[in-house]
């Protein structure tokens, strides 16, 4: 399947008429669609692949443990075979340069993030916080911010938002009320996290972009792989990690404009939970980022049950669609079904809503852009096989494949850097040994003697809001609020 620089599509498949996705208009974004069982994961397969030898490299979020086989050759039985040869196609079994990731470590290089760098909107979005909490978070990022605290994990997130509770008069003053209560909700929604193994997530080293985007010797274009079958646990915490890695490639990479083929393709699994009870302002940033990101050379193919599941001013932007069979039981599926068929140009030669009914498995409604950015009129589809294999890795290929990685070694060890929590802890502990020696020490067997008034410390003015938070903090770790907090913090580091 390795095709040469100048390749310039990708065979999906076809019965007749092949159908292929060109590759100048891959960053045009794309949907893959159909009921669970029907072949998705197939597509997904062969689509990365093809990328992949056309020297694009992919990330893609890997649910159910199958997209594994990337990384090994297939081995095609007589009835992949006999689908090949309808389609005039050789099949030479060959893998795919992987990359393995997993923000738990387990199955990948752990992957991770700052607490700075995913930023107060998503991290609202990951606790499902309300208007009010959010707005609260907010000003602890800005506390933070004017006060040179570096958020980088959750035990500094922690810290400040401590610092926000003992300061909530000062804070309020100078942004609105900011709730003690509200403060302390957050703390315990930040704790729930840190249970679903959030707390892997923030840290460093966190991830370099550059590594999504590597080529192999032959050039061919690394499919990254991310293990999201436990992470998918936790719908929230999958769907925000995925949307921040797609707001931090916009944000990062430079504009390119129209290109021959993307700079990288990234697929989106169980989409769906992108959208699911999303704020309205956090659906317009979604939007703008994957209007936009395609000038920076980038492709977002969004893979889900149904089209219904994706708001029309998104889905109205993914040009290339592969629809699988979908099933219409009850009114809802009957009206999902609906908007699926109209989604596509529309064949003369049958009804597109009763064709996507009577699908088989590894069968497709197929309408890509042609040359002139146009959709091609829908076609049946027979989706071609793949040249890698079908099925997960064993966990013993898997270790092979993280041994020979080109970043191995770089993200196994986290970094626990001076950040928010040491900063705060050092001050508060520094004016509190001064006080202590400034104190002279009581005279012996003198109870009734008044207690000598204690100097200042020598050379100190007016303490800064830090400072005084540091000594408030300090005394707060001693009491049992304190201690439950600190336990809190440790646990996550126990756990990363």
């Amino acid at each position: 399947m390795t095709q040469t620089a100048q390749a310039i599509d990708i065979l999906i498949g076809g019965s007749g008429q092949p159908q292929r996705l060109r590759l100048d208009r891959a960053n045009r974004h794309g949907l893959v669609a159909g009921a669970t069982g029907t072949g998705k994961t197939v597509t997904l397969q062969i689509l990365a692949q093809g990328l992949s030898d056309a020297g694009v490299p992919v990330f893609a979020a890997d649910v159910k443990g199958d997209l594994s086989g990337v990384a090994a050759p297939g081995e095609p039985g007589e009835k992949m075979l006999a689908r090949a040869r309808s389609m005039n196609l050789d099949l030479f079994p060959e893998a795919a340069p992987t990359l393995f990731w997993d923000l738990f470590g387990e199955k990948g290089h752990p992957i991770r993030a700052t607490v700075s760098e995913m930023g107060p909107l998503l991290i609202a979005r990951m606790l499902e916080l309300n208007d009010v909490q959010e707005g609260v978070l907010s000003v602890v990022f800005r506390a933070a911010d004017e006060e040179g605290l570096l958020l980088l994990d959750l035990k500094d997130l922690q810290a400040a938002l401590t610092f926000a509770a003992e300061n909530a008069a000062a804070l309020g003053a100078r942004y609105g009320n900011v709730s003690t209560a509200t403060v302390a909700t957050i703390q315990r929604k930040l704790l729930v996290l840190e249970d679903q193994g959030g707390a892997r997530l923030f840290g460093e080293p966190a991830l370099n972009l550059a590594d999504f985007m590597r080529r192999d010797e032959k050039g061919r274009g690394y499919v990254s792989i991310l293990a999201a079958d436990r992470l998918i646990a936790a719908p929230r915490l999958y769907a925000t990690f995925l949307l921040w890695l797609m707001s931090e490639l916009f944000e990062v990479l430079p504009e390119v404009g129209d290109v021959d083929r993307p700079r990288l393709a990234f697929f989106f699994d169980e989409a769906h939970l992108l959208f699911r009870d999303a704020p309205k302002s956090l659906l317009e940033k979604i939007e703008q980022v994957v209007r936009l990101i395609r000038s920076k050379g980038v492709g977002i193919y969004f893979v889900t049950q149904n089209p219904a599941d994706i708001p029309d001013a998104v889905l109205g932007q993914l040009g290339n669609r592969i629809q699988h069979a979908l099933r219409a039981y009850t009114p809802a599926d009957q009206k999902g079904l609906r908007a699926a068929a109209n989604s596509f140009r529309a064949n003369p030669e049958f009804n597109t809503a009763e064709a996507i009914q009577g699908l088989g498995v590894g069968e497709a409604l197929v309408s890509v852009l042609d040359e002139k950015g146009a959709p091609t009129v829908v076609q049946k589809t027979l989706i071609r096989p793949p040249v890698s294999r079908l099925g997960p890795l064993s966990p013993a290929e898997r270790a092979a494949v993280l041994g020979a990685s080109p970043v191995r070694g770089l993200y196994e060890a986290a970094v626990d850097r001076e950040s928010a929590f040491e900063v705060l802890r050092a001050r508060a502990e520094t004016p509190v040994r001064e006080e202590a020696r400034a104190t002279p020490p009581a005279p012996p067997r003198a109870p009734a003697r008044q207690p000598t008034p204690r100097a200042p410390a020598a050379g100190r003015g007016r303490q800064t809001l830090t400072e005084t938070f540091a000594k408030q903090f300090l005394r707060t770790l001693a009491s049992a609020a304190g201690r439950e907090i600190l336990r809190g913090v440790l646990g996550g580091m126990r756990r990363r």
